[in-house]
Parts: C-alpha cells; sequence; structure tokens
C-alpha cells in the first residue's frame, strides 16, 4: 500500500478531484499559489472549512463530533463515528483524512495509510493527508518517500513553513551523512 499510495502522490497534480467537492475549493487553491502572508491563513482556513463541511449536514456534524473525539484521545468514539460515517458515505474524503489521523495517532501505520491513499484518490489536493504520508515514512525511516510526499505538498500549498523546516532538516542531515 505504501508504494501505491507513493505512485498516487506523484500524480495528485494531473487528477481531479471528486466532483462534488465545492466547486469554491478551485479558486481557493489557484489562490493559495499566489497569495501573501496576510491572506494565506484566511484561505488555508477556508479550504479546511469546505473540507470538513458536506451535503449532509448531518454527516458534517458527525465529523465535527469524531474531530472533538480525537482532540479528547477518545479513540474509541472517534473511531465508531468514523466507521459509520465513511460506510455510508464512502465518498467524503475529511471523513477519511480523519481516519487516517486516528490510525496514526494509535500507530496503526498500514490502516492510516490505506485511510490516507482513499482521501487522496477523491481529494488529490488533501496536503494534510499527504503531509500525514510523510509523517509515516519519517516514522519508519523511509526519508526519500518522506521527502518526495513533503515535495508534493508544497507544490500544493507552497506556505506550509513547518514542512519547509522539516524538509530543509533532512536534507541538511542527509548531506552531513554524505561528508562522512
Amino acid at each position: 500500500m505504501y508504494e501505491n499510495t507513493l505512485a498516487l502522490i506523484a500524480t495528485c497534480s494531473r487528477r481531479r478531484p471528486l466532483p462534488s467537492l465545492p466547486e469554491r475549493l478551485h479558486g481557493l487553491f489557484r489562490l493559495l499559489g499566489e497569495a501573501s502572508r496576510e491572506r494565506v491563513e484566511r484561505i488555508e482556513d477556508e479550504i479546511w472549512r469546505l473540507w470538513m463541511a458536506y451535503r449532509d449536514s448531518v454527516a458534517a456534524f458527525d465529523l465535527e463530533r469524531a474531530t472533538r473525539a480525537l482532540a479528547a484521545l477518545d479513540f474509541g468514539a472517534a473511531e465508531g463515528i468514523l466507521a459509520r460515517l465513511i460506510a455510508t458515505h464512502p465518498d467524503y474524503p475529511e471523513a477519511w483524512n480523519k481516519r487516517a489521523t486516528l490510525y496514526y495517532m494509535q500507530r496503526r501505520d498500514r490502516e492510516s495509510v490505506a485511510s490516507l491513499h482513499r482521501a487522496l484518490e477523491l481529494e488529490p489536493r488533501h496536503y494534510g493527508a499527504i503531509c500525514g504520508f510523510a509523517q509515516i515514512c519519517l516514522s519508519l525511516g523511509d526519508t526519500d518517500s518522506a521527502l518526495f510526499a513533503f515535495d508534493a505538498a508544497l507544490r500544493v500549498n507552497p506556505h506550509l513553513g513547518e514542512v519547509r523546516k522539516a524538509v530543509d532538516k533532512l536534507l541538511r542531515v542527509r548531506r552531513t551523512a554524505a561528508l562522512h
């Protein structure tokens, strides 16, 4: 699954998101690439707000409940809510991403990657999911895949400061190791 997800990330810029996602996301992603620092946070917040939203308000409410359960580290409640949500709304990318986050927090990497993969099939611009995959790669010691994924996330959203710092650190470590 890791190789398949890496291949999926490699094609993200050429794939279209699920047609049912809000049309407004297209414009926000265009703005994100050229936005000033002052506007970036508002644009990112709006992207996340739209990712959390869903055409079924009950599903969106359930995702919010699952997010609160995750924040409270109530993994059992979060998993139950997300399982029902994904079963009834398998085309909800953020539900898959939240489930990936749950699994990551539980160190269930293989299951996390499977959920990230599905989120990226539905929403290839999901830089949060791409970064989640990179974090798993890092935890497994696969810095090449992590760097590749971080680079892909930065192509979608060039304003990810912490990701840029992580990339710089990984490249410094690599250069230092090459010198020895």
